[in-house]
């Protein structure tokens, strides 16, 4: 098995430092080629070592200017540390240099909600929606800027779509029942912010919303 896959693998049996020695190996035989510094920087920011992480994915843009994954890499470290301008920066770059999987378009719309540039984040979590349709926590988090967008009609879709997924997913529950609100339609956001507390019972956003309506139920009686 090539050396890279060994590592990668020990990597998810937690084998960490197994997978470092194997690493340095690489490196030590390959000096020149950028793949074993971004498995193990990739390893370094696993382990939340930042400085040296760092260091690796810089190590090998030096060899490789179009090392997309690398500045995917310097992306996530980033993100690691709420740095979200440098994140966004390298997610950019590494989507420039032509990375097109799901989790650079999720982490790059991830980083702007975090700076709350919520329509600016919208084609990126949709584009990551289209790249991976089977991952419901893209799905709800593309749902959820909707929302914070104020596109109420479309995010409900959305999380409709998840609890398709997981009808066990208390978030998607949650804020359907908080649409229903906003709809008037107290009996439904209910309905759902009960099967929230079903599945999440310390789920306190959906407990208040709860406590709220059913307030607004008994004055109304």
């Amino acid at each position: 098995m090539d050396k890279n896959k060994q590592a990668i693998n020990l990597m998810k049996e937690n084998k960490f430092e197994e997978a470092a020695n194997i690493f340095a190996e690489v490196i030590e035989e390959q000096p020149n080629d950028p793949l074993g510094f971004i498995n193990f920087g990739n390893l370094l920011l696993h382990v939340k070592d930042y400085q040296r992480a760092e260091r690796f994915f810089e190590r090998a843009i030096e060899l490789d200017q179009h090392a997309a994954t690398a500045f995917y890499g310097l992306g996530n470290l980033y993100f690691e540390q709420s740095s979200y301008p440098k994140a966004k920066e390298n997610f950019q770059k590494a989507i420039e240099l032509g990375l097109e999987e799901a989790d650079v378009f999720f982490m790059l719309g991830m980083t702007l909600q975090n700076e709350e540039q919520f329509t600016l984040a919208l084609p990126y979590l949709l584009r990551a929606t289209e790249l991976d349709q089977d991952d419901e926590d893209i799905l709800f988090q593309y749902g959820l800027t909707l929302a914070q967008s104020d596109h109420i009609t479309d995010a409900e879709s959305v999380f409709s779509n998840v609890l398709k997924k997981n009808p066990d997913h208390s978030d998607a529950h949650y804020n359907i029942g908080v649409i229903s609100l906003i709809h008037e339609k107290a009996e439904a956001a209910l309905t759902h912010f009960n099967e929230a507390l079903r599945i999440q019972p310390d789920h306190l956003l959906a407990a208040n919303g709860k406590k709220s309506i059913e307030q607004i139920l008994n004055d109304n009686e």
